[in-house]
């Protein structure tokens, strides 16, 4: 049975973070989305985990529902810590998830962690102590903890982050190397950009939205073959620890230009670079003539030891573009305008949930819920013929699945429209 797992998300209780991002509404978007299982996120946070305790129960297989609700979103206990240190006399920031099988595990890894640093500022809690270190206290509490870094790639705060992270994961966890089986990717790189890396080849890659808003659940995601009756924390421990190909069927992915982090560049400038014109400007933007922020892809580049579009076989993928954002540019306005959300919901209430549309729904299905334009520009992404302006520098990059030809063939009023 297919189960869609967003892993790593936040709650209402994180910087930054829509107020939403409470229980009943992440569940209720989670059936928006077609999402089955769900990242708590947050734990050590003690008001989110006095929530926890109160509105979650368990059938003993280490995940969880929301009492009162129809059980079929499953919570799986989560948190992202971020980790500021100096480590070989560079300073480390580094963000990584962990996963519990239990809220008694978490109460007492919880108890530890408030007798080390602040965990009551934050959702994300920032902590001054080595990752390595940080992963022991989980693991001392109970070895079934999950150790993940998070948004492998990113430059500000992850373990191959160009500014304070790491060259490899052996370089950052030491001892400990064997016990990290998985990364998270990130928005801004996928799986191809990921295999060029040959140290890389026996880790699982995952993939999750990292949302701050219940719109944004399910942006990336993980894929799996797993029986209701065997659903459950330790099969999905097993599944990424032994890299199971054959459960773990593929991930969801922005497509990666579409990431904030994807191009070297310089907001403040508009300076938007590639790896090549970079090296040629000697990293300095050539507008201000301050450092340049060095992306995901070019920092890939640094460290890989194949070349591009090497093929590893793995576990696969699909790239997806959000739908709303589909139905805007089909009909030539704002993903957030009165139109685009009600022409989305009537077409989740069409067709079940976001994924089903995004992924299953034939040509003549879709055409029975939705306008020729949209059901082009679904077949047009699930083909990947679209065209992405890549992100740099914190800024996303942009979406264009239609020509200017193809535009005014579905939109001839679209002038007047933008």
């Amino acid at each position: 049975m297919r189960q869609i797992a967003d892993l790593h998300i936040h709650s209402k209780y994180s910087r930054a973070t829509s107020k939403k991002m409470d229980l009943a509404e992440i569940e209720r978007w989670c059936k928006i989305k077609g999402i089955n299982i769900v990242g708590t996120s947050d734990f050590t946070h003690p008001f989110w985990f006095k929530e926890l305790k109160n509105n979650l129960e368990t059938d003993g297989s280490g995940l969880y529902t929301l009492k009162g609700s129809d059980k079929s979103v499953k919570f799986i206990l989560s948190t992202e810590i971020s980790c500021i240190y100096k480590k070989n006399d560079k300073t480390r920031r580094l963000h990584v998830v962990y996963f519990a099988p239990s809220l008694e595990v978490v109460e007492k890894v919880n108890a530890k962690l408030d007798a080390i640093g602040n965990i009551k500022s934050d959702g994300r809690p920032i902590l001054g102590m080595d990752v390595k270190n940080l992963a022991e206290v989980f693991w001392e509490v109970d070895k079934d903890c999950m150790v993940i870094p998070a948004h492998a790639w990113t430059p500000w705060f992850s373990i191959f982050g160009s500014f304070s992270g790491f060259d490899s994961i052996k370089e950052c966890y030491e001892e400990y190397t064997d016990k990290i089986f998985a990364i998270e990717t990130g928005l801004s790189s996928d799986p191809p950009m990921n295999w060029r890396l040959s140290a890389l080849d026996n880790i699982t890659l995952i993939s999750c939205s990292d949302a701050h808003s219940p719109a944004n659940l399910g942006r990336e995601a993980c894929v799996f073959d797993i029986d209701e009756n065997k659903l459950s924390y330790g099969e999905i421990k097993r599944i990424l620890s032994t890299k199971d190909k054959e459960k773990f069927l593929y991930t969801i992915e922005f497509f990666p230009e579409e990431g904030k982090y994807h191009f070297d560049g310089h907001r403040s400038c508009n300076i938007s670079l590639s790896p090549q014109e970079t090296k040629k400007e000697k990293f300095i933007c050539p507008k201000c003539k301050k450092k340049l922020t060095v992306g995901v892809m070019h920092r890939v580049d640094e460290l890989a030891d194949r070349k591009v579009n090497f093929k590893l076989n793995t576990i696969g993928y699909k790239s997806v573009v959000a739908l709303q954002e589909i139905i805007a540019e089909s009909i030539g306005k704002n993903k957030n305008t009165k139109g685009v959300q009600q022409i989305y919901f009537d077409m989740i209430k069409k067709g079940s949930n976001e994924f089903k549309i995004l992924l299953d729904m034939s040509k003549e299905d879709l055409e029975k819920i939705t306008t020729p334009e949209i059901v082009t520009a679904i077949l047009k992404v699930r083909a990947r013929q679209l065209h992405v302006e890549p992100g740099y520098d914190g800024e996303y990059g942009v979406v264009k699945i239609f020509s200017d030809k193809e535009k005014e063939k579905f939109r001839p009023n679209q002038k007047k429209l933008l």
